[in-house]
């Protein structure tokens, strides 16, 4: 049993090297030492995997990938690696494991050819034992994403993903023939069942199996993420399971029960990116991610549209957050001239299948999904493609998890869907959840989930929820801000370009802003709003100011947008005019005071309610109020001007593994320690000791500033600096100077 796993193994390039007798690893990472050429152009470099060439930049208005793909570069690359193979692996056979390429990945072991994966968020296996010599060894990988468009959000280019060799015996347990089915016998036991396939010599699969009773189970939820872990072994092979013990079931008449208790779904869409880091899928970063949202107060998660990593949904498994795992965005009838529509004919099979093979035994997934918005929808083919997609995921996954995918309407039309909603075990809905009474009337036992939703409409698609057994819960659009699909969701000032992100170029801008946590991963005041809402524990009030229309320019928002909503009292120039305060709260009335007198009292309606007051420099105060009695109290302070940096790592203790990341927050504060919420001030930063800066940014969607660059502008009096440990052990010192402000160093020591 562990309530946290951690799957990195120490490197080892060979099976036992020449003349010597070192142990060998099943599975050993393979990121280290790689070399890497952009466009065969001959100019290699020195990379370390996850790599994401891509978020190198420039950004660039005519970039192929346009705004979908982030104004960013894309193109082909070639990795070469080196590695050595000892006498005693003439026995073994040796596999290279790919967690996800993006995209047409070709790999060739010394010239040859052995093997490829087209589609970018799958992983695959590649046999190259049939390649390899004693000695030295050579693999290339060449990854072509120069098709553009091939996606419409960022995808990221390159080896992105870990990359393992795998190292086994002639006979050995094929990883993804792994399945783990629990079943609860009563309340005081439940028993585990494993089964799994013995690859042969020859070929054939031989099947094995296991069965354990655990007494008085542990029970893996949102609230309690409880892992076990036992082995499977066969034939001198062994691998670690990893499970949870869980229950999920759903009707319309209860709505959906974990472990038999009603649970209602705050899930957030997210999309693969990881920000300032483009889509290189470091371990912390993915962790980073599940972490953000369940402090954000989400209990459930749709991976938009593709297969996560592994990573995350082991992030997902350990701090508690329920999964819907999605394998594609469209089907037959293309949304981007090079995108899945390609390559579904071929290779919707086996794409589907890695995603549920690799998937199935993590206890937070509880539903799969097999698409998105697909364009056909509208033709009688699609039921047959639903019908089958949605046979495959049950023929593959013993738990017979429930399968859904996300539809939608550009037009009137909803009714007609009806033969394609039937495929499914749970309906997704895009922005359609207003059709639901007549739906239910209509099929009383059709089981829904909003499976998008407009941010704004937080109070209503939550009312919707609650109000109604047979939508299960809501998933907003975004949980996080992402790269590319550039300009969605946000704000602008009239004379800015107009319109919405499909419309036209928008040009500076660069990545959307609709998420409830930015791109530095400050909570914004939605997100405040919205766990408020959902969580009856926990945060109980908040307090925020909407920007004054006319501020900095007349305000235009989008589909996708709030009003612009900060946590700042400091509003120059603004003085005796009015500006709105928004205070959510769980208080029944709350009450509002500025510089020490009573400007007002409201009852809270909706989750919130809204001050119109003449902004006055000093202290706001809301005090949440029962019964006449202040219980809790929040402030603003209006902030000098910036004159101090402020260093803020998620760790300082750092692992020597060239893994490890230190997320660094940047914030500009004034002699007393507030954070200027105007400041904008240049920042440049170094790093001494064996760790580099990969990452370096703020939350501004149109600062077309370089991510890898040492310097960058704060925005909002915030930025965000990502450290990577190298392999040494050593002090590491972070220092970041910036125009008009002291200099600051932080201190992290990495170790092994």
């Amino acid at each position: 049993m562990m309530k946290r796993l951690f799957s990195l193994f120490l490197l080892a390039l060979t099976c036992a090297a020449t003349g010597m007798a070192a142990p060998t690893e099943r599975k050993q990472l393979f990121d280290d030492e790689w070399l890497f050429a952009l466009n065969d152009d001959n100019q290699w470099q020195s990379v370390t995997l996850p790599h994401d060439w891509s978020i190198s930049g420039p950004f660039n208005k005519d970039a192929p990938a346009g705004g979908p793909g982030g104004y960013l570069p894309t193109g082909r690359g070639t990795y070469k690696k080196v590695f050595t193979v000892g006498k005693d692996c003439h026995d073994k056979v040796l596999r290279l494991y790919f967690e996800g390429v993006y995209m047409n990945a070709e790999v060739y072991v010394n010239g040859q050819k052995a093997g490829g994966h087209p589609y970018g968020y799958t992983a695959f296996f590649v046999d190259i034992t049939p390649m390899v010599k004693v000695g030295q060894n050579t693999v290339e990988v060449r990854v072509d994403n120069s098709q553009q468009l091939n996606s419409r959000w960022y995808s990221g280019s390159g080896i992105y993903r870990h990359v393992w060799l795998l190292t086994t015996g002639r006979r050995y347990i094929d990883e993804w023939s792994v399945s783990v089915t629990t079943t609860l016998d009563d309340d005081s036991t439940a028993t585990v069942d494993i089964k799994a396939e013995v690859v042969m010599g020859d070929g054939r699969r031989q099947p094995i199996a296991k069965q354990l009773h655990i007494d008085k189970p542990r029970l893996w939820s949102p609230d309690d993420p409880y892992l076990y872990q036992t082995t499977i072994e066969a034939e001198g092979d062994q691998l670690p399971v990893t499970y949870g013990i869980r229950t999920i079931d759903y009707s319309a008449e209860k709505g959906l029960l974990l472990n038999g208790r009603p649970i209602v779904l705050n899930g957030g869409c997210l999309h693969h990116d990881n920000g300032i880091l483009g889509a290189a899928a470091f371990d912390d970063a993915e962790y980073r991610k599940a972490k953000l949202m369940k402090m954000a107060g989400f209990n459930a998660v749709r991976t938009s549209h593709n297969p996560p990593s592994e990573a995350f949904l082991r992030a997902c498994d350990e701090v508690g957050l329920l999964v819907i795992d999605e394998a594609f965005d469209g089907w037959r009838d293309k949304k981007n001239e090079h995108d899945y529509a390609t390559l579904i004919d071929e290779w919707w099979q086996k794409d589907l299948g890695a995603m549920v093979r690799r998937d199935r035994n993590h206890p937070s997934i509880f539903c799969w999904s097999i698409g998105n918005e697909v364009i056909e929808r509208k033709k009688i083919e699609v039921v047959m493609t639903a019908r089958r997609m949605v046979a495959l995921c049950h023929s593959l996954d013993a738990q017979k998890r429930p399968v859904t995918s996300a539809l939608a309407a550009w037009d009137r039309d909803w009714d007609i869907y009806d033969p394609l909603a039937e495929q499914h075990d749970i309906v997704g809905y895009n922005y359609m959840i207003f059709k639901a009474e007549g739906d239910h009337e209509r099929d009383p036992k059709r089981v829904m989930m909003q499976t998008e939703s407009y941010p704004r409409d937080a109070w209503r698609n939550y009312r919707t929820v609650m109000d109604h057994s047979y939508i299960l819960g809501d998933f907003v659009w975004t949980a996080i801000d992402y790269l590319g699909e550039s300009g969605i969701g946000r704000w602008y000032y009239e004379g800015d370009v107009p319109g919405e992100s499909w419309e036209r170029p928008l040009f500076p801008w660069h990545a959307a802003y609709c998420g409830d946590i930015d791109l530095t991963g400050l909570r914004k005041p939605i997100s405040h709003y919205r766990s408020m809402l959902w969580n009856k524990e926990g945060e109980k009030l908040y307090m925020a100011v909407r920007e004054p229309d006319g501020y900095h320019g007349k305000v235009k928002t989008s589909m996708w947008s709030t009003w612009p909503t900060f946590e700042s009292w400091t509003w120059p120039g603004h003085e005796g005019k009015d500006i709105e305060v928004e205070v959510c709260s769980h208080y029944p009335t709350v009450r509002l005071l500025l510089n020490g007198k009573p400007v007002g009292e409201k009852t809270v309606e909706e989750g919130h309610a809204v001050f119109t007051i003449p902004y006055q420099p000093g202290t706001l105060q809301a005090d949440g109020v029962d019964g006449g009695v202040a219980m809790e109290r929040v402030i603003l302070l209006t902030a000098g001007k910036a004159q101090n940096i402020r260093l803020t790592t998620d760790k300082t203790a750092l692992k020597a593994d060239g893994q490890d990341l230190a997320f660094v927050t940047v914030e500009l504060t004034d002699n007393k320690g507030n954070v200027n919420p105007n400041a904008d001030n240049l920042l440049r930063a170094t790093v001494s000791g064996p760790a580099e800066i990969i990452g370096f940014g703020n939350a501004d969607i149109k600062d077309c500033d370089v991510y890898t660059d040492l310097s960058h502008k704060a925005w909002k009096g915030r930025a965000l600096i990502v450290v990577r440990t190298q392999k040494k052990k050593g002090v590491v010192i972070l220092t970041v100077q910036g125009d008009g402000v002291k200099t600051q160093k932080l201190k992290m020591n990495c170790w092994k």
